[in-house]
């Protein structure tokens, strides 16, 4: 199971000491990776440097609504700065407005600015119709994401990452290579072991220690 978990810790009041905390405990469970805000990608890389934990940043968080030059810029830095995967936030405005080719350019565009990194599309499934679900699935593919992302986490009364998105999500995108990271309101073990089950590799946790415990 912890090889599944991305330690997560984006809390805006979140503490130098709480992201240490963090990082201790990725190395002691053997998590996977840790997924961050930017400006803690450097302090992530000096406290990681002798584990194998994978430094996961967000961009465009939480809403995505930053111009897509801004995302593509902080990006860059955040690769420059030793991210080893970007989890960016689309834009859901261009979705539920069907303006699908500014999507699918602005994934081309980050895409190329990760190079060889990883590149996560959180969708916001908690904002979406099942239809809308599957249409953001089919731009990452034309984009060429390598995963589809549930959620921040951030939505206001939103529940997450549930079993019908994330198996819609697997369906949609699997036969394409890409791969599915389950997010949001995962709290324990059996919920961990559902989006497993439901098709994803990846989880966006701040219960890891928890659910491995």
């Amino acid at each position: 199971m912890e090889r599944y978990i991305e330690h997560t810790l984006l809390k805006q009041d979140a503490t130098e000491a709480d992201l240490i905390k963090l990082f201790e405990e990725a190395k002691a469970h053997n998590f996977l990776g840790v997924c961050i805000n930017p400006c803690y990608v450097k302090l992530a890389k000096d406290y990681l440097k002798d584990s194998d934990v994978k430094i996961v940043t967000v961009i465009g968080f939480p809403l995505g609504a930053n111009k897509t030059d801004v995302k593509i810029f902080e990006t860059k830095c955040a690769v420059d700065d030793g991210a080893d995967e970007i989890d960016m936030v689309i834009n859901v405005t261009w979705l539920k407005d069907k303006q699908y080719d500014l999507i699918v350019n602005e994934i081309k565009k980050i895409k190329e600015a990760c190079g060889n990194h990883n590149l996560k599309v959180i969708l916001e499934t908690d904002l979406l119709t099942k239809e809308e679900i599957k249409k953001a699935c089919e731009l990452c593919i034309q984009g060429g994401a390598d995963f589809v992302k549930t959620s921040t986490g951030f939505v206001k009364n939103g529940v997450g990452a549930k079993e019908e998105d994330v198996k819609l999500m697997y369906e949609t995108v699997s036969p394409h290579g890409l791969q599915v990271k389950a997010s949001g309101g995962i709290r324990d073990k059996e919920a961990a072991e559902k989006m497993i089950k439901a098709g994803a590799v990846r989880l966006g946790t701040s219960s890891g220690v928890k659910i491995v415990s």
